[in-house]
């Protein structure tokens, strides 16, 4: 027979624990990459290292070896209130990891083995999308625990409690910290200069170009600044570096022309003579140089950046960075004055040096 009794329907009310429950926040969207890239991030920017420390919660990372790598940084920073260096790591990791299986401690010296020396690439966006990630899960743990206190009318402590959470995670790089980055004072700074190719020169820089270093090259309108650029640049390239040449005057081909007569010393008024013989010798070269063409006055030191990030993207670190010439960049904002304006973007690029 037929029940034809009525059917009793029923709602499952689902609590705040539920919903946390389920949902389990973490980074595995982003891929193991971004997540090795935010805890490299973590030891090697303590401005950054500040920032996430006050929303982060270690079982964002689905890795087990990274969240052992960062909590140590964290365990370091709380106990002697300075931001371990990469030396300072090392040993933690020799002598404070005995408590975890052989597995993860192969893991996690590999991973340390792999970043030691690396160069990072798109750190920006995995700071920036970390940190917004964390700041949201912050805030509807505020948001759940707010619903509590909507039932008591607590409407003093519920905006507490979301202004509080809006606030975590803030910039917080108020410059160098003298006791935060008191290890930093002690760390070796190795300049590497590449050399100029003029010995009186290489004399006066001590050796050339070093890391970071801003050079100018400044003479009189004909006298050869282009072609002493390209004389650099050369250089660099013939001892394995690579090179990222930005002409704003010349063409990209025209620029490469004068490479391939500054590294093969053939004239340039020769040069379609000699083309087999120059292909044979620009094929030994041990160095990458790329040449980026901007039509004058429509790059700043913006667009400059913005290359050097995509090149990085792609595993292109540039060594040496030439830009052919200042002068002809666009002004980020515009001065009264042109030498206002011109202080500007040598100071731009004098940041765009240390990066």
């Amino acid at each position: 027979m037929l029940d034809k009794r009525p059917k009793v329907g029923y709602i499952q009310r689902v609590g705040s624990n539920d919903l946390e429950n389920k949902q389990k926040p973490s980074f595995s969207k982003f891929g193991k990459d971004f997540q090795e890239t935010l805890c490299q991030m973590i030891l090697l920017d303590r401005p950054f290292a500040d920032q996430i420390m006050e929303v982060l919660d270690i079982r964002f990372l689905e890795l087990h070896y990274l969240r052992v790598f960062v909590r140590k940084v964290f365990e370091y920073r709380e106990k002697y209130n300075v931001h371990p260096t990469y030396k300072i790591m090392i040993s933690i990791i020799r002598a404070e990891i005995e408590d975890e299986n052989a597995a993860t401690q192969q893991q996690l010296r590999s991973y340390f083995a792999r970043i030691h020396d690396s160069v990072v690439s798109g750190s920006d966006y995995v700071k920036r999308t970390a940190l917004d990630f964390c700041r949201k899960q912050k805030l509807k743990e505020a948001m759940i625990r707010s619903v509590k206190l909507l039932e008591r009318s607590s409407f003093d402590e519920i905006s507490k409690v979301i202004n509080d959470a809006i606030k975590l995670g803030d910039y917080s790089d108020h410059g160098y910290d003298y006791v935060k980055d008191f290890e930093k004072r002690f760390e070796f700074k190795a300049r590497g200069p590449i050399s100029t190719g003029w010995p009186e020169v290489d004399e006066i820089c001590k050796g050339g170009l070093g890391k970071g270093e801003l050079g100018v090259v400044i003479a009189p309108t004909g006298a050869g600044k282009s072609m002493v650029l390209v004389h650099l640049g050369a250089e660099a390239i013939k001892t394995g570096k690579t090179v990222v040449h930005y002409t704003l005057e010349l063409a990209d081909t025209v620029v490469a022309g004068r490479y391939d007569s500054c590294l093969t010393k053939i004239p340039l008024s020769e040069m379609t003579s000699f083309k087999e013989e120059i292909y044979e010798k620009v094929q030994g070269i041990e160095g990458v140089l790329l040449v980026k063409e901007y039509p004058t006055k429509s790059a700043s030191t913006r667009t400059i950046r913005s290359h050097l990030e995509k090149l990085k993207m792609k595993d292109i670190v540039p060594n040496v960075v030439i830009v052919d010439y200042a002068d002809l960049l666009r002004p980020v904002s515009s001065g009264r004055e042109k030498r206002h304006e011109l202080e500007s973007i040598y100071e731009e690029l004098r940041g765009l040096a240390r990066v």
